[in-house]
């Protein structure tokens, strides 16, 4: 034990004397033996069934009181093993595989998938299927960050824009559908195109809800962005520089909140995203306030890039009028022979491909998304296919962000890198 010296006086206080208790303390110094009132570490599991968690994330945590001295990710809960199904299914037959990594935004990993596959092939697809799969990829965006904003609220302690933001997440599903007859499993993309053209009425119904959404968009910004609890437990917690960011292959919004410009639309575009106008929004503080306020944004580029990408969409058919690529109509297939023999053979071998690997990556409302598929001559089906996911990278950021800060913090900084478990669990 530590000791310390203490001086006392007489009548200053009684202490354990020669003449028993109450006998006055001597006027010479003695030693008093102080407690060592040093804290254990302590460890604690939050999740997997822990609601911010979402089931199945496990962060095991070493903690000093209440403050996190160290925390460690634990995955797998969910072995989906998508990357190794793939090899085992024809190109088009791995699209409903992409549904489920993203169920979140599930038509960005729809196009982002069947684009790798155009690239490795050198497939051209139609203007009208490229400005239709910005629309959705876009619509998708909006999606993503809607289930964020309601679910990040809600760990926060506001119930109001989570409800807020499911209503309008509730009229994108209605879209799905229209758009898929899904609302979460889209599997909306085909090699070469698209499932089927946009159904009548769906534009309309896409145009009324762009022009009603930044109205709660803007309600829940009056709710959040200025609220003392919420600035309270945003600012200044989970902050990471710009260097660090780079380093630790942060991409997405997190990176863009940290202060780092990136985003593959502006430096890799694809399907002429440089002829769109829209800006990108980039933090300084790289805390979860500014990673709140970049997705915010985000929202809102995405609805004029929409609306640029409505004006522009062409006539002409959706699909690549190849038939050894696209399947032919359903009256082609039951009234000409030809048709139906190509028909038959895309259902049950597939299109074939040239030898060769491709690396294609996208800007999907979590980050970076890459899709890197490898081919044997003729093959009909991938020989690899491996994910980039812009989760699972993001996720490995937590250790550094929550290093130092109290575990309700931790519960913030973990909502605020927007993580989906499907597509880290492979």
């Amino acid at each position: 034990m530590a000791t310390k010296t203490v001086e006392f006086t007489v009548g200053q206080g009684r202490e354990m004397g020669p003449g028993g208790v109450g006998t006055p303390s001597p006027l010479a110094p003695f030693d008093v033996p102080e407690p060592d009132i040093g804290t254990e570490r302590m460890l604690i599991n939050i999740g997997p069934q822990h609601p911010a968690t979402h089931g199945v994330l496990r962060l095991v945590c070493e903690l000093d009181g209440e403050t996190v001295t160290e925390v460690v990710p634990h995955i797998g809960y969910l072995h989906s093993s998508f990357e190794k199904l793939g090899e085992y299914r024809t190109w088009n037959q791995i699209v409903p595989l992409t549904d489920r990594m993203d169920y979140l935004a599930p038509l960005i990993y729809n196009c982002a998938y069947v684009m790798s596959v155009e690239k490795l092939m050198g497939i051209e697809v139609t203007e009208r299927c490229k400005v239709v799969r910005v629309i959705i990829m876009e619509l998708d965006r909006i999606f993503g960050h809607l289930l964020w904003l309601g679910t990040t609220a809600i760990d926060v302690g506001a119930f109001t824009p989570f409800l807020y933001s499911f209503q309008q997440r509730e009229k994108i599903y209605g879209l799905h559908e229209t758009l898929t007859g899904a609302r979460i499993t889209t599997s909306a993309t085909r090699v070469g195109g698209m499932m089927a053209d946009l159904p009548e009425g769906w534009l309309d119904q896409l145009l009324d809800f762009l022009d009603n959404f930044p109205k709660t968009l803007d309600e829940v910004d009056s709710l959040l962005t200025g609220n003392q609890i919420h600035i309270g437990r945003t600012q200044g917690i989970g902050a990471i520089t710009a260097d660090e960011a780079i380093n630790y292959g942060f991409t997405g919004p997190n990176l863009r909140a940290a202060g780092v410009p990136y985003d593959v639309r502006k430096d890799r575009p694809y399907y002429d995203y440089e002829s769109y106008d829209f800006d990108v929004p980039v933090g300084e503080h790289g805390d979860c306030y500014d990673r709140y306020l970049c997705r915010m944004e985000e929202m809102r580029q995405s609805v004029r890039i929409i609306r640029q990408a409505m004006r522009r969409l062409p006539g002409g058919p959706i699909n690549v009028q190849d038939p050894g690529i696209s399947l032919p109509s359903k009256t082609d297939a039951m009234s000409d022979m030809e048709s139906m023999i190509h028909h038959f053979k895309l259902i049950t071998e597939g299109i074939p491909a040239p030898e060769g690997d491709c690396y294609m990556a996208i800007e999907a409302s979590k980050g970076e998304l890459g899709m890197y598929v490898v081919a044997e001559e003729g093959s009909t089906k991938p020989v690899r296919w491996r994910v980039r996911p812009p989760s699972f990278v993001n996720l490995s950021v937590i250790p550094k962000l929550a290093e130092g800060h109290l575990v309700s913090d931790l519960i913030m900084i973990n909502a605020s890198l927007d993580i989906v478990l499907g597509e880290i669990d492979r």
